[in-house]
């Protein structure tokens, strides 16, 4: 083995351990027995887990992220994908131009579209809706389904739909048929990159929220920096481990595919 790889590979262990440190140090953190984030833990203790399962701020902020989220996955995989075939699809300086436009909101600062939306959410009495969040949080995911469903349809052989219609499938079973099974990944990963981003985001929901509708992001912010609750610790945890578990079955998905 040459010194190159040897380097190579003690370098990409460095990254990982870099990019994985923070999030490893939250798991001792959220069996911490004082009650206030602290590292190293004192003592052990499954309370900051029962009090995100039992209080009802954490429970109805978990609920309202969740629901939203599903929304918004939906939404946007829909929106996202049809632009997708209106991009990949138009002359390349029109499909150029729209494409721009339709990933504006993943390149201008996240304060500066919080700040244009709770402007117009005000007259327009959206904040602290269900329908409010869920407008936003798409605006915001829909360039992530538009880079990954067209990213499937870029190396997608537009000959295997003319064959199909030259033996006499309609447009629909074309795309029943042909078209949707070969770019479903891309159309799945830009549903979960939707998912994700609608739970994570915090920026535009701190504009956007009340006290009647908080989402799961803005319940940790609040807890954060009004009392430093061990149980941010443990929905950290959580959302951790339920992360590994989805990428695991995206890997072990994949694999599986390779092999058929």
């Amino acid at each position: 083995m040459s010194f190159s790889r040897v380097f190579l590979g003690l370098f990409c262990l460095l990254v990982a351990i870099l990019l994985l440190a923070p999030t490893l140090v939250v798991i001792p953190m959220s069996f911490n027995g004082n009650k206030s984030l602290a590292f190293p833990p004192v003592g052990f203790t499954w309370a900051w887990y029962e009090n995100f399962l039992t209080n009802p701020d954490w429970t109805t902020s978990f609920t309202n992220s969740l629901v939203i989220a599903l929304i918004v996955a939906v939404a946007a995989t829909v929106i996202g994908t049809l632009a997708a075939f209106g991009v990949t699809r138009a002359a390349s300086r029109t499909g150029g131009l729209l494409r721009a436009l339709l990933i504006t909101p993943m390149v201008v600062p996240g304060v500066v579209l919080a700040i244009g939306i709770y402007a117009v959410y005000l007259d327009a009495h959206l904040v602290g809706t269900v329908a409010g969040f869920a407008l936003a949080h798409t605006m915001l995911a829909i360039p992530f389904v538009l880079i990954a469903v067209q990213a499937s349809l870029e190396v997608f052989d537009r000959r295997l739909e003319t064959a199909a219609a030259s033996l006499g499938a309609g447009r629909l079973t074309v795309f029943r048929t042909v078209t949707l099974p070969l770019i479903l990944p891309g159309i799945l990963s830009g549903a979960l990159f939707a998912f994700i981003t609608s739970f994570d985001e915090i920026i535009v929901a701190l504009f956007i929220t009340s006290p009647y509708l908080k989402t799961l992001p803005v319940q940790i912010y609040s807890s954060i920096t009004r009392d430093a609750d061990p149980t941010v610790a443990a929905v950290g945890t959580l959302l951790f481990l339920a992360t590994s578990l989805i990428i695991i079955a995206g890997l072990l998905f994949g694999m599986r595919r390779g092999r058929t």
